[in-house]
């Protein structure tokens, strides 16, 4: 019987800054229709309060879903990436989980190219990621909200 060991996770968006910058934004637009309608163009008034509605949509629709099996490890940014970017193990030279600064290392948080070589990263929230390196030496960093998990997960695996 073959051993059908599998970690998953899904993240999305939840800060509350983040929620709380999204509908400011929504709210002054508004205000801004209401105190100065009869400036307002019909695309001006479109735009100053679809867009903002379309960005609450697009980061409502957002997640980071990482599995890891006995065959490799699997990321995708929906919606960004509809299907997963896919690292087999046999490519994989070394996978941990170690804490990491989204802002100083990646400029952020989304699918990140990093700086001074630390490669790619894949984050929504938090300090805590799984860091890979490929045979080929290029990294790819995937942010985590279960590092315990991930870790003993990342221990058992190597006893299969």
């Amino acid at each position: 019987m073959e051993n059908k060991l599998e970690f998953t996770e899904k993240q999305r968006f939840t800060q509350w800054w983040l929620w709380l910058l999204l509908s400011a934004v929504m709210i002054y637009a508004i205000y801004n229709y209401i105190e100065d309608r009869q400036y307002f163009s019909t695309l001006e008034l479109t735009l100053s309060i679809a867009l903002p509605i379309l960005i609450i949509i697009l980061f409502l629709s957002l997640r980071l879903e990482t599995k890891i099996d006995e065959h490799g490890i699997s990321v995708r940014f929906f919606p960004f990436q509809i299907t997963f970017r896919y690292y087999p193990w046999k490519n994989i030279k070394k996978a941990y989980v170690r804490k990491y600064s989204p802002l100083g290392e990646y400029g952020g948080w989304g699918i990140r190219l990093g700086l001074f070589g630390t490669g790619k990263a894949y984050n929504v929230k938090g300090n805590q990621g799984l860091q890979i390196i490929l045979n080929n030496e290029k990294k790819v960093l995937i942010g985590t909200q279960k590092q315990n998990e991930l870790k003993s997960y990342l221990e058992n695996l190597k006893k299969v």
